[in-house]
């Protein structure tokens, strides 16, 4: 069976899940064969080895973990590489596809710059 996990840094909060939230329920409306979760570095739960240790319990074989992050910083480089052999302890048979942080993508650098620039048109003077 495989999986995927939504990977956030998390808040202290609870409104600043809200879009990471809205992401998920998107994903999950358009494949509603596929276990989509969001797990979070601190603050909020659950965090990344609870889940990915959950979903094996469940008989989760695969699990493709999409970093919701803008680019390959600290958090991705140091904290993440931590957290996936934490799981590999506790679950060895997972199998993780760890994917490039989402602004990292060309189609989602793409996505941003069309926000910003509709934007321009849109002149609310605070």
């Amino acid at each position: 069976m495989k999986a995927l996990i939504l990977f956030a840094h998390g808040a202290r909060d609870p409104r600043w899940a809200a879009p990471f939230e809205r992401l998920r329920d998107t994903i999950r409306s358009r494949q509603p064969n596929l276990r989509v979760e969001l797990a979070f570095l601190e603050f909020m739960s659950p965090s990344l080895p609870q889940i990915a240790v959950s979903m094996a319990a469940d008989g989760i074989t695969d699990i493709t973990l999409v970093p919701v992050f803008l680019g390959q910083g600290g958090h991705v480089l140091r904290d993440l590489p931590l957290l996936l052999e934490e799981i590999d302890q506790q679950a060895p048979a997972l199998r993780i596809a760890l994917q490039p942080a989402v602004g990292e993508s060309e189609s989602v650098v793409a996505a941003m710059a069309d926000y910003c620039l509709a934007q321009t048109g849109n002149q609310q003077i605070r």
